[in-house]
């Protein structure tokens, strides 16, 4: 066995080649190849002496080259509206640990919540031929949706997360792995309802197309006035959330009709900008006006007083999804839709009216 690094035949840039790999070890190429896409077929001496040789040579598989060869990807594309914030962060972790195990990596690309920027993103992925293509939603543009289609019509999984209507009706198909968002609008309404409210309003993303918390406003509103009560819809502005929860209160306060006294806000970063802000004002909370959040950031639990919300199974969306993903990829079939549950956290900023 050549154990002499110094008298190793580089090819190509330099680099060490499969050829190295085998010298070192004293196998043939087949073996190193063999090893490299699927070590339980060799055996465990022969595995070991691979792994030294490679770590004696630093070599390292050329993907790419693979991918070519056997037409097959490992990489499960996962298009995520803003891979910064907390509430996504979670599902990045889930899909993360759903994987860890298999021999698929994840790529994430960030959407911006933008489905120009979506579409041109899964563009640049279909030409790739990812293993599985994972969107966040069931809001495309045209384009994008004819390149989901034609991606699941060409044997790639697409998952749809952190959506699943109770009506499948504009599904298209995909699978959905996620919660009824007009539902949590109505949960949410029928909380603050129950603790007696009768003039309500809902804080909605300033974000055009975050269309999951415009989904929550609708639910929220359709059950307020199915209730009799009033319902006032107001839109947060662009920017830091807590800055325009802050800037939202006034609004909230001066809302034309009867006195607002209870509020849900589309993020629970609206909801403590507005706490903070009413603090600040000497405004009582819950005694004045009750808020309630969405998202169970860790803040909402430090603030005083702490903010109920409703907390989202956002780690579970992505373990779930992973499952799903492999489980296709194993067995042939289509992913698998699961609708998971949510839970409303009643905290000290809710209380009877």
């Amino acid at each position: 066995m050549n154990t002499d690094p110094t008298k190793r035949q580089r090819r190509g840039h330099g680099r060490p080649t499969l050829h190295d790999v085998a010298d070192a070890a004293g196998v043939t190429r087949i073996t190193v190849s063999r090893y490299i896409r699927q070590p339980t077929l060799v055996a465990e001496a022969t595995a070991l002496r691979i792994r030294e040789a490679i770590d004696q040579t630093g070599y390292v598989p050329n993907q790419q080259a693979g991918q070519l060869a056997s037409g097959a990807s490992r990489l499960v594309a996962a298009l995520i509206p803003n891979v910064g914030h907390s509430i996504f962060a979670e599902t990045i972790q889930g899909l993360t640990e759903g994987l860890r195990e298999s021999a698929y990596e994840l790529l994430l690309l960030s959407t911006g919540y933008s489905q120009e920027r979506e579409e041109e993103q899964l563009r640049v992925l279909t030409g790739w031929a990812p293993a599985a293509i994972v969107v966040t939603g069931r809001h495309h543009a045209p384009g994008a949706l004819r390149l989901l289609r034609d991606a699941q019509a060409a044997g790639i999984p697409v998952v749809e997360i952190w959506d699943h209507p109770t009506t499948r009706a504009d599904s298209e198909g995909f699978a959905q792995i996620g919660f009824d968002h007009f539902a949590v609008g109505q949960a949410m309404a029928r909380h603050l309802l129950d603790l007696g409210h009768t003039s309500l309003a809902y804080v909605d993303s300033g974000v055009a197309e975050d269309f999951r918390a415009h989904e929550r406003g609708e639910g929220f509103v359709a059950e307020v006035q199915a209730q009799g009560a009033r319902a006032t819809v107001l839109r947060a502005a662009m920017g830091d959330a807590f800055d325009a929860g802050r800037a939202v209160l006034p609004k909230i306060l001066a809302a034309k009709g009867a006195r607002v006294t209870a509020v849900a806000f589309a993020t629970d970063h609206l909801a403590c900008g507005a706490l903070m802000q009413a603090t600040r004002q000497g405004i009582a909370i819950p005694g004045q006006l009750a808020l309630l959040g969405f998202g169970d950031f860790p803040i909402g639990r430090q603030l005083e007083p702490t903010l109920s919300t409703v907390r989202p199974p956002t780690a579970d969306i992505g373990r779930v999804a992973a499952k799903a993903i492999l489980q296709s990829l194993a067995d042939g079939p289509e992913p698998s839709s699961s609708k998971l549950p949510y839970q409303l956290i009643e905290r000290d900023s809710t209380a009877a009216a």
